[in-house]
């Protein structure tokens, strides 16, 4: 396995060292200004490549559909229109299917463009616009099954996706409204107060109550932790269940009698409730040293909630 490794290694640096990025750039322009659909078609292999482009594209905010050369050929090529653009990709530029459908969707209007790794190709020189994907051979040992060329394929797609979300400035707000389901949109969807604890349910303490007369308080409420505020709702700091196991393992029993402002821990990490809920994980795990499990949150400086680990691993944001 190391030496394919090594072999796969030089030969997408290969690919890396000799594509053309003035043809990239040109391509990405292309798709930049399309009004209508970008169409991708291929066959066999390139044909799962193009598939799985189209559909990054669709997420990313590009309008795109994958079209079968054969299918195209008998009937859904009344898809096309003049405004789209048609993305051929062929490893040796001579599939037949994709040879046949090109002058049927020149006459549509489309324009076309072949993806392709052989120079000279047929269908380099029956489309408007080509992108040579450099290939010195494929990883195969004997050089016939797709494998780098593929995986060419595929970086060349997701590089284009990734550049037309930056022109267009597509935001994590546009990325979560085309993924509302499973992890991944619970991850771009969910704000810290939609999981937050609020209201009766947080545990709160003034500065100068004693721990002793909070302990109905920390246990009831059933946080890990009191949190201190002052007569105007902001934070002044946070006392956890680690700490009071510390208190009383280092001063005993008579800490209980000792006012939470001497206990609690000063300035403690927060997160605003209108944060993504990941972002909480973030700062909940930004030091892998320092364990936390409960997280204060905020709306400006007045407290409005908690956020515990314990729930965001159940809902599966915990990385």
């Amino acid at each position: 396995m190391r030496d394919l490794f090594d072999s796969q290694k030089q030969l997408m640096n290969h690919f890396f060292d000799n594509v053309n990025l003035d043809e990239v750039e040109k391509i990405a322009e292309l798709l930049l200004h399309c009004q209508g659909t970008v169409v991708l078609s291929g066959v066999g292999k390139s044909g799962l490549i193009a598939q799985k482009i189209a559909a990054t594209f669709v997420s990313t905010g590009t309008r795109s559909l994958f079209l079968a050369p054969t299918d195209a050929l008998h009937g859904d090529i009344g898809i096309v229109g003049p405004a789209d653009v048609f993305i051929a990709f062929s490893r040796s530029g001579a599939s037949e299917e994709l040879i046949q459908l090109i002058p049927y969707v020149q006459k549509k209007g489309a324009k076309t463009v072949a993806v392709v790794s052989t120079l000279e190709s047929k269908l380099e020189k029956i489309c408007s616009e080509v992108v040579h994907l450099p290939l010195l051979r494929e990883l195969c040992p004997h050089d016939l099954a797709p494998t780098t060329s593929t995986a060419i394929q595929l970086l060349f797609g997701d590089l284009l996706a990734v550049a037309l979300m930056r022109r267009k400035k597509f935001s994590v707000s546009d990325f979560a409204s085309n993924h509302p389901g499973g992890l991944l949109g619970r991850k771009i969807t969910l704000r810290v107060a939609d999981l937050m604890f609020k209201g009766d349910a947080l545990p709160i303490c003034r500065p100068t109550e004693k721990l002793i007369d909070m302990l109905h308080e920390f246990s009831a409420k059933k946080c890990g932790c009191l949190l201190v505020i002052n007569e105007t709702q902001e934070l002044l700091g946070i006392f956890t269940d680690g700490d009071l196991r510390r208190c009383i393992q280092q001063k005993g029993p008579l800490v209980l009698e000792r006012m939470l402002e001497e206990l609690m821990t000063k300035g403690p990490k927060t997160v605003l409730h209108d944060q993504m809920a990941i972002e909480a994980v973030h700062i909940m795990e930004e030091d892998p040293g320092k364990l936390i499990t409960v997280l204060p949150v905020l709306e400006g400086r007045k407290l409005v909630g908690l956020v515990r680990m314990h729930d965001i691993i159940q809902l599966g944001l915990h990385s």
